[in-house]
């Protein structure tokens, strides 16, 4: 297949699957949201094959190219987040039809809830869809609209468990339409003096106007708001933590990871010639910040999911350090490997917290004394990821860390440095904190079993999480000879 038929199959075919989902309802979503998963996986993967082989290319929808058309882009940068939407997408999908067949109710458990999990199906896959659009965006008021399908289905995913996740799904969707107002008004502007708004022709024509920075300083403000990046987080402990498992795993593994990879679009490649280096630093400031902030509140939760929403809100700040050692080499490959490294990981921890929660009936860390014998695969999924999120080797977490530390201490700046290793100590002490548990005395009942699918893809996603520390030197590869924008 062409690069070009790569790129349409991966925009189309998760938001053909949800449509088709949605029109044979309750009985064949879930074959349907599989099958389409599968499908778009490949579509991802072939695409990111093609890129590495071929170089970055565009494709001008219709025949119509920018200004006046809409133009699809894909480099090196795009290749690597829609590869790693794919591989977690197809996870999360097996994931959820194990543990929608258990929870016939979108609740996490089989009491209450709103009775329309198969609903997760369509909306997912628009999710999906929305963030393969994102990527393959050209221009940024495409860029808004996939934003906005981002925020709609996430909303509509998080809402599906009902009772506390109703006002966790509102307070999101706040905060989204908030950070896309922003956004759309910094769009505004920048079309107002540039009269474009294709990506490569802005880079070419942009300079350092007041209305410039207007622009650039409402869109980053809300880029931060969809990224959760402190201070700007509240609203994301809530939602993952509340939401059904898979649709934590998504949120805190993929959705996050839109946000900041359009930052690195609009400041290492549009407004990278303004000589911004003070906005790099505070960042990479607010990134140093989360990771502090949220590994702290990480420690102090009683609940295994919120325990893991707050470390999202640290592993994010990581990424963020990136933007003030961006110009030394390995520190874009190392925070781009750090971000797949993350995706695999957090969707593994979510899923062992649902797996937890099938057999326990609860997530409450005090009181999961002896999981480790009573689900040992889900133990051992636990303890690869927890390993990779803390950045131990052989790990991507570790590879990752590693070169945004080497590149750090080759700029001098010892200080960002200094933060990523406190952060991984703090990520040490609330991750061995629920581990210990694994090893006591177990309860001598429970109210449940986990469905053997379950584990095993909690399994799996830890697995990968290790082995991308083989990744590290092929990314760095790729950036470099496919190229961006």
């Amino acid at each position: 297949m062409t690069p070009t038929g790569w790129m349409e199959a991966a925009l189309a075919v998760p938001l053909l699957g949800a449509v088709v989902a949605l029109m044979l309802g309750r009985r064949a979503a879930p074959v349907i949201g599989v099958m389409t998963a599968i499908a778009g996986g490949v579509a991802s993967l072939g695409l990111a094959f093609a890129v590495s082989r071929a170089g970055a290319f565009r494709y001008a929808v219709g025949g119509w190219g920018a200004p006046l058309g809409i133009d699809l882009y894909v480099d090196a940068l795009a290749a690597v987040m829609l590869a790693m939407t794919g591989v977690v997408g197809v996870c999360i999908s097996v994931y959820a039809v194990s543990y929608f067949r258990r929870h016939p109710t979108a609740a996490g458990s089989s009491r209450g809830g709103t009775g329309s999990a198969w609903l997760f199906w369509p909306l997912w896959l628009v999710l999906w869809g929305g963030m393969n659009a994102l990527y393959l965006s050209g221009d940024l008021f495409n860029i808004y609209v996939a934003q906005e399908v981002i925020g709609l289905s996430g909303v509509g995913l998080i809402v599906l468990a009902g009772g506390s996740a109703i006002a966790a799904g509102l307070r999101y969707l706040l905060l989204a339409l908030a950070g896309s107002l922003l956004y759309i008004v910094g769009v505004e502007l920048l079309y107002a003096e540039y009269v474009t708004l294709d990506l490569q022709q802005l880079h070419q024509r942009i300079d350092a106007q007041a209305s410039t920075w207007a622009a650039a300083a409402l869109m980053t403000a809300g880029l931060l708001a969809k990224s959760a990046l402190f201070p700007l987080h509240s609203w994301l402990p809530p939602a993952h933590g509340h939401a059904p498992v898979p649709v934590s795993a998504a949120l805190s593994a993929l959705v996050v990871k839109t946000g900041f990879y359009l930052l690195v679009r609009l400041w290492l490649d549009i407004f990278a010639g303004l000589g911004a280096e003070h906005v790099a630093t505070l960042l990479g400031a607010l990134g140093g910040a989360a990771v502090l902030w949220g590994g702290v509140q990480a420690l102090q939760q009683e609940r295994l999911k919120m325990m893991v929403a707050y470390s999202t809100v640290a592993q994010v700040g990581y990424l963020f350090m990136l933007f003030p050692l961006a110009s030394i080499s390995g520190a874009l490959p190392g925070a781009l490997l750090l971000a797949a490294s993350h995706a695999a990981s957090k969707a593994a921890l979510f899923m062992c917290a649902g797996s937890v929660l099938a057999v326990y009936g609860h997530d409450r860390i005090q009181s999961l004394d002896g999981f480790g014998a009573r689900l040992p695969m889900t133990t051992v999924a636990f303890g690869l990821s927890s390993i990779s999120l803390i950045g131990l080797p052989p790990s991507g977490g570790f590879a990752g860390k590693w070169m945004l530390i080497s590149a750090a201490l080759a700029g001098g700046a010892w200080w960002w440095a200094a933060i990523m290793t406190l952060g991984g100590l703090l990520s040490a002490a609330y991750l061995f904190r629920v581990l210990a548990h694994a090893f006591l005395e177990p309860p001598a009942t429970g109210p449940g079993r986990v469905p053997r699918g379950m584990e095993l893809t909690s399994l799996i996603l830890a697995c990968i999480a290790i082995g991308l520390n083989f990744a590290a030197l092929p990314l760095h590869d790729l950036l470099h000879a496919a190229g961006s924008r």
